[in-house]
């Protein structure tokens, strides 16, 4: 089959799987952005060397106190970790040391020869190294969900906690989901080569780190979002449909919160809550709005979040929290 066929398949192809594209995480931000939350600031950020893996760009704010717990947050598919997270620095930081960073394939993240969870989940461990923590609170939204449970199951020694927004065991419960994702895999995985081109051809136009200049945001948001090639998003889509967590979630013995968005229509909240019930001593904590409610809903979303974190933390062992390092 030619590239141009591929095209066309993919072009075609319908369903709920097709919506979930369409109206996901990307394109839920791209509604977002002519009135993106206003904040004040953005931390700044580094471009960090993870040896054998490659580079990519780390924001990491320190806590209020040097024994302050640290909480890394992972971003949704088709983001960066600015424009996930862009209004939860500062009420997070209040608390805690706060680390996040651009996925493989996002913004300026790893560029690698393909798009893998379990790459994207020992990144997490490699990042942690790197910066010398010891263990920490995995958070992650959506995309950033799945990847969070595979890092706390490939490296269940780092991970103290987990705070698990928007996201689910699966992603193909639907009839329609379960022949698009198949379908997208088989359409897309001959054409890694030539998405990763493309990956690699905005990388190399972008400048070396990412303005934190946020007086004009929607200007702003609109630059960071186009950071992602939009050939990352179907390869991202692919290996969500083979994510599934069903037969091995129940084993997550840290302190868990399920973040759940009540009027998601792109991963529904009864998948939400089908997770939380999953794990052995989940708690769920509701937030009104939809699948961008992270970024549409923030006013309601972020004391939500934080509030789901400080549950968390506030359940891990003593013994464990003195473990940490910094």
């Amino acid at each position: 089959m030619t590239v141009r066929k591929m095209k066309t398949t993919a072009q075609r192809l319908s369903g709920p799987g097709v919506d979930l594209m369409r109206k996901g995480a990307a394109a839920g931000l791209r509604a977002a952005l002519p009135s993106p939350p206003e904040v004040d600031s953005v931390p700044e950020g580094q471009i960090l060397e993870l040896p054998g893996r490659g580079q990519t760009f780390v924001v990491d704010v320190p806590g209020p106190t040097p024994e302050a717990p640290t909480i890394v947050l992972l971003h949704a598919l088709g983001c960066t970790a600015y424009l996930s997270w862009m209004a939860t620095f500062g009420a997070l930081s209040n608390h805690y040391r706060v680390v996040t960073f651009d996925q493989r394939w996002h913004g300026r993240g790893i560029r690698s020869a393909k798009f893998e969870f379990d790459d994207c989940a020992d990144d997490v461990a490699a990042v942690l190294d790197a910066l010398g923590v010891d263990r920490a609170v995995i958070a992650g939204y959506s995309m950033g969900g799945a990847v969070a449970q595979l890092t706390w199951r490939r490296h269940p020694h780092r991970v103290s906690g987990l705070v698990l927004c928007s996201t689910a065991r699966n992603f193909r419960g639907k009839h329609g989901e379960r022949l698009f994702f198949p379908l997208m895999t088989a359409t897309m995985m001959p054409l890694t080569g030539f998405a990763l081109a493309h990956v690699d051809q905005l990388a190399q136009t972008l400048p070396e780190l990412p303005s934190i200049e946020v007086a004009d945001s929607a200007a702003w948001t609109r630059v960071e979002f186009r950071s992602t090639s939009a050939w990352s998003i179907p390869h991202a889509l692919a290996e969500l449909g083979r994510f599934d967590s069903a037969t091995w979630i129940g084993d997550v013995d840290v302190p868990t919160a399920v973040v759940v968005t009540t009027r998601d229509r792109i991963i529904p909240s009864r998948r939400q809550r089908r997770l939380a019930a999953s794990i052995t001593g989940a708690q769920v904590f509701s937030a009104a709005g939809g699948h961008a409610a992270i970024v549409l809903g923030a006013t309601d979303w972020v004391p939500t979040f934080v509030e789901a974190a400080e549950n968390v933390i506030g359940r891990i062992d003593p013994e464990v929290r003195q473990e940490y390092s910094y």
